[in-house]
C-alpha cells in the first residue's frame, strides 16, 4: 500500500453515499509534501537556522511508511537572503578556511555574487586573501581536493529555486524534501541535497569529524563552567541551559573519533552536574562507548538530527558570544553554531523557575515562533435541532433511542449556540459528517440530560462510580466509555476487547439475515425487532488483534468501536454485530492510542512510529501524517472543534496539528517525561496534560503559553478529563488516586499580555494546594481512565493489582 506522502497533485475520492466529503489532499505545490497525509515542509529548523539541518520526515516507505530521516546539506544564502553567519575568528582551522573558500568558489560559479560578497564581508576576508594562481576566489593544491568534494555535495542541492514557505508554516513538525523539489530555503540557508532510502549515518555523523583535541575537551568545558558560574545570576541561570547540549556533543564527539577513555574520563567528571530531568538520556547515553555504537542509535540521531533550542536573552547571548571569542574556545562555539538553535529575545533575562518551567524536553524548548500561528479554538455553531414538548418527557427516558410521535416544537436549549464563537473555525472549513436521525435523538437527550446536570464546583464536589476490573489477569490496558455513559470497554494484554453494558439493557447482535427477511421494515419499532433476544448478554468478546490492545474508543453514535493494538493495526468494530469490519494497516510498530473525531467519521492514531495519523472510516489509507515528534506518539486527542488533533509523546512534547493542512501549529515543552494524558476543556480555549512526572500542566492554546501547573500526584497520569461545564479537572493516576482540580480558579486572571506572549517570561502562581479540592483513594487499583456523565458523575476505572 502505497503511503499518501507520495501521492501527486490531484487524487480524486470516490465518496460513499451516507460518508462526508472527506479532506481531499491539497496540491504538492510550494516545495515539498503537503499532499495527502502532508507531513508539512518547514522543519524543526525553519525559521533562521543557518547551519545544515537533518529533519526526520514521514517520507513514504512500505506500508504506510514510517519517518525516514532526510539529510539536508547546507551551504551558502541565495542572493537577497540573509548573510550566512561565518566562522567567529578570521579564518580558524585550515580546514575551516578551505571549507569557506570552496564555498566562496560554488557561489562565484553560480553568479551569487550579493552572497558571496556578504559571506566574504562577515568572514573579513579580503580578496587577495583569496586570490590563488587563478582568478580571485579559486584555490589551490592542497585546498583543491576538499573544495572539489565539498562542491559536488553542494552542486546537487541546486536543481531549482527553492520554493517559498507558505505563511504561517513555520511551526510545522517535519520537513518533507519531495522529489526533485528543493526545499524550501530558509534564510541564511541553501537549497537542500535530499538522501532518501535509509538514515544515512555516516552523513548524520560526520559533522563530528573536526578534530580538536581531545585532552583539552575537559578544559574547554570547565573553563566554560566556570565562566557560567561567576557569572551575574541574572544571566547565570540562561547560560546554564548551555551545559547539557555542550556536554552531550562533547562527549559524542570524542566518542566518534574514538577517543574512548577521554569520553569516558569526561562523562564521569561531568554527568553529574546536568538537571536531574536529563538522568534517563544520561543512561542511554552513558552506553555508547565505541563509534560503532552510535550507527543506528535512535537517541543519538535524536540529537544529532534536531537543533537544541535554547531561549536565551540578546544581554545573555552577547555575553556568552565575547567570551567565547576572547577565549578562542573554537571547539565549543563550534557545537554552538552547528548543534544549537538559540532563539534570541530582547528584554529581560529569564530566572530560574521560569526556566525550570519550560524546559526538559529531548530537544529543548519549542522555538517562539513555532507558537505564533493562529488557531481557531473556538466551538462550531450546533445545528439547530427542534425539541419535543416536555409533556411525555418520562416516557421519552424509558424508550431511549426511540422514534416518538409527538408535535415539535422549537426548544431554547437546542438554539443556545446560535451566535458563532469569534475564534471558531468555518463552519466548512474540514468536512464534517452530515447528521442522521439516530444523532438528533440523540442530541435531544442529551439536551433533557443537561437539564438534570448538576452545577459542580469547589463546595459542591461530583460523586465518583469506580469500576474496578477483577481478576483481570489478562492484564488491563486500554479502557473507553460511551458518552452516554451505557457502555464501558476494556482492552487486554491477552489481545482481545471486552464491552459491558453498565445499564440493565442487555447487549444484542442484530439477527441473521434469513430472519430478518421476516420483519415488517415499516413497523414503528424496527430497530427493536432486528436485535435477537437469544444473544442478549451484558459482556462481548471480541477476538481479532493479535497483541496487546493499547487504545479503545467508542463512536459518538455507539455504533462502532475501535481498538489499537501492538500488531500496529487499528480495528473497527460493529456494536450491531460485534464483528471487526476494517484492519487499518499503516503503522509498522505498536499503536499506542486511537481516538474518534467528537463528530465521529475521523479518527486519529500514533505510535511507536513516533507518528500521529488522521484515518477516515470509509479510507483504508491514512488521510494526514502528522510526523514531528522524536520519540513514541503515546497519547492522542481530538479538540472539540474537530479541526485540531493534540498529540502527546516520550519525546517530552505535546503538539497541536491543523486537520486541514497536516501543519503543527503549536508546541509545548515543559514536561520532564513521556506524556500519557491529554484533555481539551469544553469551549476549545485550554489543554490539560499529564505525564510520567506526576505533574498536570495546563497551557492556553490561543497564546500558546504555559498557564498552570497542578502538583500533587506521585506517580505517572494516566487520564485527564474536564467536567462537562469545564469547572473542575479530574485526574487519575497510577498512584492509585482521583484528584479533583478547581479549573475555573486556575483559568482566571491569566497574565496573557503581549510582553509575556512575546518572550515567554511566565510565572506560574505556586497555588496547587489551593485548586485541589479532593483527593480519593483506591485500595490498589491505578486508575486508567476518567469518563465525567452528562450530569457530571465521575466514572472511574482500572484494575485491581494485588500488592
Amino acid at each position: 500500500m502505497a503511503a499518501l506522502a507520495e501521492e501527486q497533485t490531484e487524487v480524486a475520492v470516490k465518496l460513499e453515499p451516507e460518508g462526508p466529503p472527506t479532506l481531499l489532499p491539497p496540491q504538492t505545490g510550494d516545495g515539498a509534501g503537503e499532499g495527502s497525509g502532508g507531513t508539512p515542509n518547514n522543519g524543526p529548523n525553519g525559521g533562521g537556522g543557518n547551519v545544515a539541518a537533518v529533519a526526520a520526515t514521514a517520507a513514504a516507505g512500505g506500508d504506510g511508511g514510517t519517518p525516514k530521516p532526510v539529510v539536508a546539506v547546507s551551504a551558502a544564502a541565495p542572493a537577497g537572503a540573509a548573510p550566512v553567519s561565518a566562522a567567529p575568528t578570521e579564518a580558524g582551522a585550515p580546514h575551516d578556511r578551505q571549507t569557506l573558500l570552496a564555498v566562496l568558489q560554488f557561489l562565484r560559479q553560480s553568479n551569487l555574487r550579493e552572497a558571496e560578497e556578504a559571506l566574504r564581508r562577515e568572514a573579513r576576508l579580503l580578496e587577495e586573501a583569496v586570490a590563488g594562481s587563478g582568478a580571485p576566489g579559486e584555490l589551490d593544491g592542497a585546498g583543491a581536493e576538499a573544495a572539489s568534494a565539498l562542491l559536488s555535495r553542494v552542486t546537487a542541492s541546486v536543481p531549482g529555486s527553492a520554493a517559498p514557505d507558505p505563511p504561517g508554516s513555520g511551526a510545522s513538525g517535519a520537513t518533507v524534501f519531495s522529489g526533485s523539489a528543493s526545499g524550501p530555503a530558509a534564510p541564511g540557508k541553501v537549497g537542500s541535497v535530499a538522501v532518501e532510502d535509509q538514515p544515512d549515518v555516516s552523513a548524520v555523523l560526520s559533522a563530528y569529524n573536526q578534530q580538536g583535541d581531545p585532552a583539552m575537551y575537559e578544559e574547554y568545558y570547565s573553563g566554560l563552567k566556570h565562566f557560567i558560574e561567576c557569572s551575574l545570576d541574572c544571566h547565570r541561570a540562561e547560560l546554564s541551559q548551555l551545559f547539557y547540549p555542550l556536554f552531550v556533543h562533547m562527549y559524542l564527539e570524542l566518542v566518534y573519533n574514538q577517543h574512548e577513555n577521554e569520553a569516558k574520563s569526561f562523562f564521569e567528571k561531568f554527568h553529574g552536574d546536568q538537571e536531574c530531568y536529563y538522568q534517563d538520556d544520561l543512561r542511554v547515553l552513558s552506553s555508547l562507548t565505541k563509534k560503532e555504537h552510535m550507527k543506528g542509535n535512535e537517541t543519538m540521531l535524536d540529537f544529532r538530527t534536531s537543533k537544541f533550542v535554547l531561549r536565551i536573552s540578546r544581554d545573555s547571548y552577547q555575553l556568552l558570544k565575547r567570551h567565547l571569542q576572547e577565549k578562542q574556545n573554537n571547539q565549543i562555539w563550534n557545537i554552538v553554531q552547528e548543534h544549537l538553535y538559540i532563539d534570541i529575545f530582547d528584554g529581560m533575562p529569564r530566572s530560574k523557575q521560569q526556566i525550570d518551567a519550560m524546559v526538559g524536553s529531548l530537544a529543548g524548548e519549542a522555538k517562539r515562533e513555532a507558537n505564533k500561528s493562529k488557531v481557531f479554538f473556538g466551538l462550531l455553531k450546533e445545528p439547530e435541532i427542534e425539541v419535543p414538548l416536555d409533556d411525555e418527557d418520562e416516557e421519552g427516558e424509558n424508550e431511549e433511542g426511540k422514534p416518538k410521535k409527538k408535535k415539535p416544537k422549537k426548544d431554547s436549549a437546542g438554539s443556545k449556540s446560535k451566535k458563532q464563537d469569534p475564534n471558531a473555525p468555518p463552519q466548512n472549513r474540514i468536512p464534517l459528517p452530515e447528521l442522521k436521525d439516530s444523532d438528533k435523538l440523540d442530541k435531544i437527550m442529551n439536551m433533557k440530560e443537561t437539564t438534570k446536570r448538576v452545577r459542580l464546583g469547589p463546595d459542591c464536589l461530583p460523586s465518583i462510580c469506580f469500576y474496578t476490573f477483577l481478576n483481570a489477569y489478562q492484564g488491563l490496558t486500554a479502557v473507553d466509555v460511551t458518552d452516554d455513559s451505557s457502555l464501558i470497554a476494556g482492552g487486554f494484554a491477552d489481545s482481545t476487547v471486552r464491552v459491558w453494558s453498565v445499564t440493565p439493557k442487555k447487549l444484542r447482535s442484530v439477527k441473521q439475515a434469513s430472519d430478518l427477511s421476516l420483519i415488517d421494515k415499516e413497523s414503528d419499532d424496527v430497530l427493536e425487532r432486528i436485535m435477537d433476544e437469544k444473544t442478549a448478554s451484558e459482556l462481548k468478546i471480541l477476538y481479532g488483534h493479535s497483541g496487546p490492545v493499547y487504545g479503545a474508543s467508542f463512536s459518538p453514535d455507539r455504533n462502532y468501536l475501535l481498538s489499537s493494538s501492538e500488531d500496529g493495526t487499528v480495528r473497527l468494530w460493529s456494536l450491531q454485530t460485534f464483528t471487526c469490519l476494517v484492519g487499518y494497516k499503516g503503522h509498522n510498530y505498536p499503536v499506542w492510542d486511537t481516538q474518534f473525531s467528537p463528530y465521529g467519521y475521523y479518527f486519529v492514531s500514533g505510535g511507536h512510529d513516533r507518528v500521529a495519523r488522521l484515518w477516515a472510516t470509509d479510507h483504508y489509507q491514512p488521510l494526514r501524517i502528522f510526523a514531528g515528534h522524536l520519540a513514541d506518539v503515546n497519547c492522542t486527542r481530538f479538540h472539540p472543534n474537530s479541526n485540531y488533533v493534540a498529540t502527546g509523546s516520550a519525546d517530552r512534547t505535546v503538539r497541536l496539528w491543523d486537520v486541514l493542512n497536516g501543519n503543527c501549529v503549536r508546541i509545548f515543552t515543559g514536561h520532564k517525561g513521556p506524556i500519557h494524558s491529554l484533555t481539551f476543556s469544553p469551549n476549545g480555549r485550554f489543554l490539560a496534560t499529564g505525564a510520567t512526572d506526576g505533574r498536570v500542566l495546563l497551557w492556553d492554546i490561543g497564546h500558546g503559553l504555559m498557564v498552570g501547573e497542578l502538583k500533587g500526584h506521585t506517580d505517572t497520569v494516566c487520564s485527564l478529563r474536564f467536567s462537562r461545564d469545564g469547572e473542575i479537572l479530574a485526574s487519575g493516576s497510577m498512584d492509585n488516586t482521583v484528584r479533583l482540580w478547581d479549573a475555573i480558579k486556575a483559568f482566571e486572571d491569566l497574565e496573557t499580555d503581549d510582553f509575556t506572549t512575546a518572550t515567554g517570561h511566565i510565572n506560574l502562581p505556586e497555588n496547587s494546594q489551593e485548586l485541589l479540592l479532593g483527593t480519593y483513594m483506591t485500595k490498589s487499583t491505578p486508575v486508567v481512565h476518567l469518563h465525567f456523565t452528562r450530569r457530571n458523575l465521575v466514572l472511574a476505572a482500572g484494575a485491581y493489582s494485588p500488592q
